[in-house]
């Protein structure tokens, strides 16, 4: 059995289940949004998928026993922030993994959308228009 599209998304949708993002909408709007703005079958797996390593239950193994395939499950580990893990470390491992770099590119234009945006309070407005601006900065840096 081939592991699809579908499959990624069913899977995102029920890890991601319950969770809200920060102005309380469905987390798993997220992911949805930005496997829209990433093209190929491989990079619109990697991007539904793209947090579910770091703000799920689901494992890479878990991916992998679902058939996900390898250079897929590869992107989404490169793409899995670890606890305490220093932002330019994250990013460094990023920038190894193509596909993680287009998912990541479309992950940070999707958060600092300025509608989503606007439903956050104006501190926290700043500070991540200062932290995705600094992250697509260095993600140039490395990638060039």
């Amino acid at each position: 059995m081939t592991f699809t599209l579908d499959d990624a998304i069913r899977i995102a949708k029920e890890a991601h289940g319950t969770q809200v993002d920060k102005s309380g909408r469905p987390y798993i709007g997220h992911p949805i949004r930005v496997m829209g703005k990433v093209d190929g079958n491989h990079e619109k797996m990697a991007a539904v998928l793209h947090d579910v390593i770091e703000d799920t239950h689901v494992t890479a193994e878990d991916l992998r026993k679902a058939g996900c395939p390898e250079p897929v499950v590869t992107s989404v580990i490169a793409l899995s922030k670890t606890k305490g893990e220093p932002m330019p470390d994250y990013l460094a491992r990023v920038a190894t993994d193509p596909v993680a770099v287009v998912v990541k590119r479309a992950d940070i234009a999707d958060n600092s959308d300025p509608l989503r945006m606007s439903a956050l309070p104006v501190e926290t407005q700043e500070r991540l228009r200062v932290k995705y601006a600094d992250a697509l900065e260095l993600l140039d840096e490395l990638t060039r």
